[in-house]
């Protein structure tokens, strides 16, 4: 950070404010604090009978491979809503009946990624402007060598894991770089 977005100096200093117990950027101009903070990713994992809905991704980072429809949470929006508006963006989707399903923080990207269960409502879909493809994939289908994100990959494993036992707990981890474990 080299400007405050407050007043525009310079004066920026990385310490430790009075009362915090973390390094911050403040302004030694007009002593505004400058948290950084995780994004918020969210999400849904689209259901129709047996199948999910993926997308191929039209964008970077990981053009070309599959993911769940997803995206930042925008300012003032509900975590729920957003996970429905990037459906609708994405895969051209309407999902119902949604459900917070997976919360995994992704700590060296500085992210929260928050994916819900959600029923299709429908079978119109297409791709949206961020997606070359999107498909329905029954478990044996899913191109795992192609996922785009370890968090999406988690994600579907619990979600054909749970479907054995039709249990859907909440699962909640955390990603750190390089570490990648079995089933990641």
């Amino acid at each position: 950070m080299k400007f405050c977005s407050h007043c525009g100096s310079g004066a920026l200093a990385f310490r430790v404010p009075d009362g915090d117990t973390r390094p911050r950027y403040v302004c030694g101009n007009c002593g505004t604090i400058h948290y950084e903070n995780p994004r918020i990713v969210t999400g849904t994992l689209p259901v129709w009978n047996d199948q999910v809905l993926l997308c191929r991704r039209a964008i970077e980072p990981r053009y070309g491979l599959w993911t769940l429809p997803a995206g930042f949470l925008e300012n003032g929006e509900p975590v729920e809503a957003g996970a429905a508006r990037e459906t609708e963006e994405e895969a051209c989707a309407r999902v119902a009946d949604l459900s917070l399903y997976t919360v995994i923080s992704v700590l060296h990207v500085h992210q929260v990624h928050m994916m819900f269960r959600a029923r299709l409502v429908d079978l119109e879909f297409a791709p949206g402007t961020e997606s070359l493809e999107v498909r329905l994939f029954r478990e044996a289908e899913i191109p795992w060598e192609t996922i785009a994100f370890r968090t999406i990959a988690r994600s579907l494993r619990n979600f054909f894991l749970d479907r054995l036992d039709n249990r859907w707990p909440l699962h909640i981890s955390t990603i750190h770089r390089g570490s990648v474990r079995r089933g990641d």
